[in-house]
């Protein structure tokens, strides 16, 4: 590309950290699984039950053969009989999987990869192929971070994402509601993203943030909501670094989530495929089903988590 000089300024070009500086930074997390089934000449793998439909479909996809298995209510796996040939696909739910159980696992079962998607702020365990999102945790279309010790041999293009920030503008200056159709439309673009390297635009804005700030933000927040909900919660829950989302377990929180959408509270069923693998008696089922996933993001303050609680116990009683 030929140098330019002089004309409109464009978006501004920031120095700081991208936090996982030491990682393989990609164009989004699905790629980074992709990057780890090339680079690792993955054959088959074992994933929980309790996860989207796209993890098993980028499997398929790469011709790795796929079983599952179950997690209990410490979502951890709850049979570790895989054979040797057989990749373990560990989720690291709301943050719950700490490094040293991560470590105990990875001594019982070498071939390891997990699923950092809802810990951002967790490092990896040293060894352990380890998958990282920005856009769970940032403003930022697409993006992914990868720790792996194998690389593939092909040369990557870099990603583009200039087009994919719509929706994110959009919400600047109007509501979610006003541009959620464009946000759904932006989430399927993923499902046939080639594997590229992270765009320059993605990594410019993640390194603009006060990743301290944040990480101490979403913790103070967590703790507020878990205080105010812990009597409801049927999950015996750890603080996590840098929380993803609180996880409330109740009952009826399928209805629930129903009433408070009413109130302009939007919680998200985060993998609706599991209807669809388990049946009702299943505990993933109930999980999908019922788990309130409570946004404790860096958008908020401790008084925002108020309301969001005092609404929630409004909505239980």
């Amino acid at each position: 590309m030929r140098l330019e000089i002089g004309g409109y300024i464009e978006f501004p070009h920031y120095t700081g950290s991208v936090f996982h500086n030491n990682a393989i930074a990609l164009n989004c997390a699905r790629n980074c699984l992709v990057y780890v089934i090339e680079a690792k000449n993955v054959k088959k793998i074992a994933i929980p039950k309790f996860l989207c439909g796209s993890v098993e479909r980028i499997c398929r996809e790469n011709n790795v053969e796929v079983s599952y298995y179950s997690i209990g209510m410490d979502f951890l796996p709850q049979n570790m009989e895989i054979q040797s040939d057989v990749w373990l696909y560990l989720v690291n739910y709301y943050g719950q999987v700490n490094n040293e159980r991560i470590l105990q696992i990875k001594n019982k079962k070498k071939n390891l990869i997990v699923d950092n998607v809802e810990a951002f702020f967790q490092l990896p365990v040293e060894g352990v192929d380890t998958i990282y999102t920005c856009r769970k945790y940032f403003g930022v279309p697409d993006g992914g971070f990868l720790y792996t010790d194998s690389f593939i041999k092909r040369l990557l293009e870099e990603d583009r994402s200039a087009e994919r920030m719509t929706h994110l503008l959009g919400r600047f200056e109007n509501t979610a509601s006003a541009f959620y159709s464009v946000y759904k439309e932006n989430e399927s673009i993923f499902k046939t993203l080639p594997l590229r390297k992270m765009s320059k635009l993605t990594e410019d804005i993640m390194r603009s943030y006060d990743y301290d700030k944040i990480k101490k933000i979403r913790e103070e927040n967590y703790n507020y909501l878990n205080e105010k909900l812990l009597r409801y919660n049927k999950l015996t829950l750890n603080i996590p670094q840098g929380a993803f989302m609180y996880p409330l377990y109740i009952d009826n929180g399928s209805e629930v989530r129903k009433k408070l959408q009413k109130k302009n509270i939007y919680i998200p069923t985060l993998w609706p495929d599991v209807f669809n693998i388990c049946n009702e008696i299943e505990l993933e089922y109930d999980m999908a089903k019922n788990i309130l996933p409570l946004p404790c993001d860096q958008r908020y303050d401790v008084e925002t988590m108020k309301y969001l609680a005092l609404e929630v116990e409004r909505c239980l009683n």
